[in-house]
């Protein structure tokens, strides 16, 4: 009878204890969320509210109607914390440990709605697991994999001489050819400081900069006397009687363009008198019609113009005074007799 009453007291104190501590026999939330993957969990997986644990996974399953996030975790969360669970609280899958375990993690920082229900869902917030990162930088380690090939390639070409540059980095005689250029591009600066050649005695002679000095001196005295208006410039420049002249003549001008267009004037007879255009026309055709006829040799003009007898006549005319005048001057006595008479 003592056994079974101090069995009795055990399990009295067993219970009591297990249901303060969250034990087997204390009252459980089940609360449920929805993942992309199950990212390795386990059945028995613990269940933390921002690291501490308050329950254990109790089934994972795969619900077909649920097209983006299909695989079901319903959790049990002890009773004692459900007032720390909300319906807008967030659970995630992270890895811990050593061994790499997955836990259910819930996280009500932000969380302001009222406490979950039994069977409620919590909504998700998926964090990348291990594989996915490795899986999303696979890309990138396989261009790294790439490059370093290329280096490496790259290298090597170097090492053995291919290439401009692994010609300057393996070939002396670049190097020795680069020298000896660094070394006439010396002797060149050092021929120019001490005033040789031609570049030599414009860096170094100070002719070239006295002359350069007279020059733009003369030129600024040119200016100062063009400024004061001395000179054919000066006076261009500064003088308004070439100014007022030109105004002038405008003025003249205009006035002779406005008589000629008002009829005024010999000029503006020619421009606006009808009468005097038809004389003009009518003296033009009977010249052109002279100078046609005279083209053709009609007439006493045309015969002089095509004629070659009116100017062979005319040219052994010419001749004959031409010796008559010189028979003259060698015997006048022979040609000219004067009389002299007395009354």
């Amino acid at each position: 009878m003592l056994v079974f009453a101090a069995l009795v007291a055990l399990t009295v104190l067993i219970f009591l204890m297990s249901g303060s501590n969250g034990g087997v026999f204390s009252h459980k939330l089940t609360v449920r969320s929805y993942f992309e993957n199950s990212a390795g969990l386990k059945n028995g997986a613990a269940v933390n509210l921002e690291g501490v644990s308050i329950g254990t996974v109790k089934s994972i399953r795969i619900a077909p109607e649920r097209k983006l996030t299909p695989v079901e975790v319903v959790m049990k969360i002890s009773s004692k914390y459900a007032a720390n669970v909300r319906q807008d609280s967030t659970a995630s899958l992270e890895t811990i440990g050593v061994l790499g375990d997955t836990v259910v993690n819930i996280s009500s920082k932000a969380a302001q709605k009222p406490e979950i229900a039994e069977n409620g869902e919590l909504p998700t917030n998926e964090t990348p697991s291990l594989s996915d990162v490795i899986k999303s930088s696979q890309g990138t380690i396989e261009q790294v994999n790439t490059i370093l090939a290329k280096l490496d390639s790259l290298v090597d070409s170097l090492n053995t001489g291919r290439g401009s540059i692994g010609q300057l980095i393996n070939n002396p005689d670049l190097y020795n050819k680069a020298v000896a250029t660094v070394d006439q591009l010396q002797g060149l600066v050092n021929s120019i400081s001490s005033g040789k050649g031609s570049i030599g005695k414009l860096v170094a002679d100070p002719t070239l900069y006295n002359r350069a000095n007279d020059a733009i001196a003369h030129l600024d005295s040119v200016s100062a006397q063009i400024d004061s208006g001395q000179g054919s410039i000066g006076k261009l420049i500064k003088d308004p009687s070439l100014y007022n002249n030109l105004q002038q003549s405008t003025a003249s001008l205009n006035q002779l363009l406005a008589d000629v267009n008002a009829g005024r004037g010999g000029l503006g007879l020619i421009a606006k008198d009808p009468q005097f255009a038809s004389k003009l026309s009518d003296t033009v055709n009977r010249l052109d019609s002279i100078l046609s006829r005279a083209d053709n040799g009609e007439g006493t003009l045309g015969q002089l113009v095509r004629n070659p007898a009116l100017y062979d006549n005319a040219n052994d005319m010419l001749g004959n005074a031409n010796h008559l005048v010189t028979a003259i001057r060698e015997n006048p006595k022979q040609y000219l007799t004067f009389h002299v008479k007395i009354f």
